[in-house]
């Protein structure tokens, strides 16, 4: 690295030593489509020389291969990747670059404009410090802008940059800046966002990225390079609430015992006392362990083992916090969900969510409103398609422990996991807890046919061997994961549809071997006079009663 070549040529330790002691920043580039994301980060990586030789060449040949920009260097090119991106001129998956400076050490997330890439966009700003939001002169505050605007705010990121890029295009005008500035300054007072800096530069040509411009005398504020070595981000960690996810039980021989994870927020220092949640069990913190050594305190996000003085039940998902500063421990709550998959999320069905280091498995009751990204309007919603976002109320099978996610990341974000693809389809930021209302309202008919995966009828089976017919369809509906229930004491006969609407009403479907189906069943009725197992099935599945 130039900044410090000299430092590398005779001492590399003491180099290695210094990168180590360094801040991280982790930012992302976000904007409309050809705003110049990429182009803006590789000029920040070519002007501050944080490429190599090779590399540069590399891009000179694929600059005058793609044309993007006549014979020019185009800087875009450093972070364009994939085949695809570089043919269409767009970004589409997440592009990661990692590069430092004197003071700090930097990742960047180059993500996608396209609505499409949603979810793209919000996984990489999950983790981000600090968010580069690109406006183009020549367009203003766009549709995408506000999107943009809203993830970031949604992701609890506290810093944005606006770069208003392609200021060569408008004459460098002061007039064009102070105009778009106020139109975004006047959009994001609605969204939690309090800190924001706004950047007149031209990407392609260099003006305010590393170097000030000459030809912008009228901007006197830091350029974007000085504005990432210099900004405040050490306050923005919850430094108040300790939060201490187990991870694992470390025992490696029978005279040490520990608790390994990340500390999520807050400070623990040796002697604090200590709460296991959800056991409520309390000890004191007798030595912060790490691979380096004994700490006197840790805090967010360092990775250590903490040991207890009373052997208490502890093990990986329970969660060690101050007793005078409990979060929330509940199994239902109301979040934000981000959707990830082209299957549609179904209120009602069930999922494997993971908050901190704790797997339940769970559902999502109803969809409290889906917001429309670009307009920031509510809508109500049956069910949550990819790339879309939602608030929404979440219920587990046990308690967890949980913050809101803007009062603490590590303890109020979670994942949807797929229960029998174990992929993950979706993200959650958590809002708080349920209202008393939504709980305590009553299970619908739709909730239960998501739940069970089909709709409640009652199968009146007519054939000579119908009680065989009926135990057999029952296992096969047990193996495939529905729920259902053999009604066949003929004694039952005239009783036999009142009980059956009593099973529906429960979800389940009811499979009557009695006699004779009666002229009056339950609202959903199924005859079939057949002992073939797999044509009755076939013929519940054409009636809509199986939906999966």
């Amino acid at each position: 690295m130039s900044h410090q070549s000299d430092l590398i040529a005779t001492d590399i330790f003491e180099y290695l030593a210094q990168h180590e002691r360094k801040e991280l920043l982790r930012f992302l580039t976000c904007g409309n489509v050809d705003d110049g994301k990429s182009t803006l980060i590789g000029r920040l990586l070519y002007d501050s020389k944080m490429i190599y030789v090779d590399q540069i060449a590399a891009i000179q040949k694929d600059s005058a291969k793609y044309g993007t920009t006549g014979d020019d260097f185009d800087p875009a090119l450093l972070m364009d990747g994939l085949q695809a991106e570089r043919e269409q001129g767009i970004t589409i998956d997440v592009a990661y670059r990692y590069f430092s400076t004197a003071k700090r050490k930097f990742i960047i997330a180059d993500t996608p404009g396209h609505e499409q890439y949603t979810r793209n966009m919000a996984t990489g700003a999950s983790t981000c410090d600090l968010a580069i939001i690109l406006v183009d002169a020549r367009n203003g505050v766009q549709t995408q802008t506000k999107r943009h605007s809203f993830i970031v705010s949604l992701l609890g990121i506290k810093h944005v940059v606006v770069a208003i890029n392609k200021m060569d295009l408008v004459d460098y005008s002061e007039a064009v800046f102070e105009r778009i500035r106020a139109d975004y300054l006047a959009f994001v007072e609605s969204l939690n966002i309090h800190d924001v800096r706004c950047i007149p530069l031209s990407a392609l040509k260099g003006d305010n990225v590393v170097h000030r411009s000459e030809k912008m005398p009228w901007y006197q504020g830091e350029g974007l390079m000085d504005l990432l070595d210099s900004i405040e981000i050490a306050k923005d960690q919850n430094y108040r609430n300790a939060r201490f996810p187990v991870q694992y039980v470390n025992r490696p021989h029978l005279d040490f015992r520990g608790y390994s994870g990340t500390v999520a927020a807050g400070v623990f220092k040796k002697g604090d006392e200590v709460m296991a949640l959800p056991s409520r069990k309390t000890s004191r913190i007798t030595s912060i362990v790490t691979y380096d050594g004994e700490l006197e305190q840790a805090f967010p996000p360092q990775a250590v083992t903490l040991t207890l003085a009373d052997e208490i039940d502890v093990s990986r998902g329970d969660m060690l916090v101050r007793p005078d500063d409990l979060p929330a421990l509940d199994t239902r709550f109301k979040a934000h969900i981000v959707w990830m998959t082209e299957a549609p999320m179904v209120p009602g069905k069930q999922y494997t969510l993971k908050q901190t280091t704790r797997t339940v498995t769970g559902s999502i009751p109803q969809i409290l409103h889906r917001i429309d990204v670009n307009t920031l309007e509510q809508h109500p919603a049956d069910q949550l398609n990819l790339n879309e976002i939602a608030l929404c109320e979440v219920a587990l099978s046990a308690p967890v422990a949980f913050d809101p996610y803007a009062l603490a990341k590590g303890t109020g974000a979670f994942i949807v996991i797929d229960r029998l693809s174990n992929v993950t389809i979706g993200a959650g930021m958590i809002v708080g807890r349920a209202d008393e209302s939504d709980t305590a309202r009553r299970v619908t008919a739709e909730e239960r046919a998501a739940r069970f995966g089909q709709k409640a009828a009652t199968l009146w089976l007519t054939g000579p061997r119908r009680v065989e017919t009926a135990y057999a369809i029952e296992r096969k509906l047990f193996d495939t994961g529905h729920a259902a229930v053999v009604l066949d004491d003929e004694g039952l006969a005239g009783q036999a549809a009142f009980i059956a609407g009593q099973v529906n009403r429960a979800g389940v479907v009811c499979i009557c071997a009695v006699e004779a189906a009666p002229a009056a069943a339950t609202p959903e009725q199924i005859v079939a006079a057949t002992d073939d197992a797999e044509a009755v099935l076939a013929l519940l599945k054409a009636g809509g009663v199986l939906l999966d």
